[in-house]
């Protein structure tokens, strides 16, 4: 909440909200992309073309708030410059796993060792790549990479508990069905050492899964 003194008066201005929703991929073939981005399972939202010098297709992530948009005469850059892309998934090895079966080319698992130097293909902050995923399984940390056909590089990344202050904990949400199935699974793995350490069955496994999931999307403690 901001505030602003007007004619001495002191007034509040509510933050407004911003909501990033589109991502521009320069391409070099219309088609060729659209292809290949339906064939990763992604929704088709548009596709206009005005017959002369004008089309945009769009395209949206399963579960994804932003989407993203080509053609042609949408963007100055040079095919293939866009690098860097992150996509968020909750399970990497059943991500990667759909993508294989679909035919897509995507690369193995892999976590980096915070190095800022090297001859491996370079992902955010071009740190080295080291085969497998997080040997910890540690949110953030396990990746997979794939190209579309003119080169913009996107990236898998494993989230499963977010940073502290990520996440409004009063306002917890799953993008999709897959993502809180998943997110009810480790609360069940959890909730079943929580059952070992009280030496008994919980009865109040609910409240005790929803406290868990909560707190894990938020980055807050969890419960014990």
């Amino acid at each position: 909440m901001s505030t602003n003194a007007v004619r001495g008066i002191e007034t509040s201005v509510a933050p407004v909200d911003m909501k990033f929703e589109i991502v521009v991929i320069p391409v070099s073939d219309a088609d060729r992309a659209k292809a290949f981005y339906a064939k990763l399972g992604w929704r088709l939202d548009a596709d206009y073309d005005n017959g002369k010098d004008f089309r945009v297709i769009q395209f949206t992530p399963p579960g994804s708030g932003c989407s993203v948009i080509f053609g042609k005469n949408v963007t100055p850059a040079a095919p293939g410059s866009a690098q860097g892309l992150y996509l968020i998934v909750s399970d990497i090895a059943a991500t990667r796993k759909a993508l294989l079966e679909r035919g897509v080319q995507i690369s193995e698992v892999f976590h980096n060792e915070g190095v800022y130097a090297g001859t491996d293909e370079p992902f955010l902050f071009g740190r080295v790549r080291v085969s497998g995923p997080d040997p910890e399984h540690r949110s953030y940390r396990s990746f997979a990479s794939f190209r579309d056909p003119d080169g913009n590089g996107w990236l898998f990344q494993e989230i499963t508990a977010r940073l502290a202050g990520r996440i409004d904990p009063a306002a917890t949400t799953f993008a999709s069905a897959n993502d809180l199935a998943s997110a009810m699974r480790r609360a069940s793995a959890a909730h079943g050492e929580h059952e070992k350490r009280i030496g008994a069955a919980d009865p109040n496994w609910p409240d005790w899964y929803a406290a868990y999931m909560v707190a894990e999307q938020a980055g807050t403690e969890l419960p014990m």
